[in-house]
């Protein structure tokens, strides 16, 4: 059956991208950020997963403010990356496994997460961006993905409770897969930050490493918490840290940490980096 190797969460930062295709990763302002991903990358190169899901909060490419599913799936064997702005380029398609996307759709909807499916999805810099910082760019990806897209944009949001068990709906649909294959689960967005209005470039250090602290340790403390006491801590964006609960909720009850790494400012942005494989019960 199909195995959940373990999780990692990112930022997806837009200037991320720029400084990638500009090669500029290893000049200062961007060093420390990018060198933070060093373990995540040997960790990777070991692992080798076949299929990387990537909960990520769509920024209006493929949904906008008309039409703002809670929680969409991709189900096609190709995903596009296309104009956004930001000055980003788009990048190669995503090579995706509709056979998996299915299986995991069925059994969402059948734990009653009313999935949108989508056999059609262009995928934007919070998709992509993470894809790029892990793997790097290719012309042929060497991993396939599954975009799994949470709305964190256009109110009302879904809860940080439900998100964490939108990930433990997510680790029965995988692991009820007959195929052999490796996954890694990538819980995408924040930390914290405000992109508008009074509170624009607000960033909470003590409150990002809290959150980091407690997706390891004690979800709990993240996900009784309320949308609106999150915003008020970590800006109306930095509520996008709900997605590294769904991460978290898919590798179990207890895990082990190998590597933790936060960096602030980057981009007006609070940026954390966890690896997380499931703790033997």
């Amino acid at each position: 059956m199909a195995k959940i190797i373990g999780g990692v969460t990112t930022s997806h930062i837009p200037a991320v991208g720029n400084a990638i295709s500009d090669g500029v990763t290893q000049e200062h302002y961007w060093k420390r950020f990018f060198d933070g991903y060093q373990p995540v990358h040997a960790w990777l190169d070991e692992k080798k997963p076949d299929v990387i899901i990537v909960v990520y909060n769509d920024h209006g490419l493929n949904f906008f403010l008309d039409k703002a599913p809670t929680f969409a799936i991709g189900c096609a064997d190709q995903y596009e990356n296309a104009d956004e702005g930001w000055g980003l380029k788009p990048t190669a398609p995503f090579t995706g496994d509709a056979q998996f996307s299915w299986h995991l759709a069925e059994s969402l909807i059948e734990q009653e997460f009313d999935m949108c499916t989508c056999q059609e999805m262009l995928v934007d810099h919070g998709f992509v961006n993470p894809v790029r910082v892990l793997y790097g760019d290719h012309e042929h990806w060497p991993v396939k993905t599954i975009p799994l897209a949470v709305n964190t944009v256009q109110h009302p949001l879904p809860s940080a409770k439900r998100c964490f068990k939108l990930g433990q709906a997510l680790k029965q649909a995988i692991e009820s897969y007959p195929e052999d294959i490796n996954v890694a689960v990538v819980g995408t967005g924040g930390m914290s930050h405000q992109l508008q209005g009074e509170r624009a470039g607000i960033i909470d250090v003590d409150y990002d490493l809290a959150c980091m602290d407690s997706v390891i340790n004690d979800p709990a403390w993240f996900y009784n918490q309320s949308n609106a006491e999150i915003i008020e801590k970590a800006g109306t964006e930095g509520i996008e840290t709900i997605m590294w609960l769904v991460m978290r909720g898919a590798l179990g009850d207890k895990v082990n940490c190998l590597h933790k790494h936060y960096h602030a400012p980057i981009s007006n942005t609070g940026a954390g980096v966890l690896l997380l494989e499931a703790a033997d019960e």
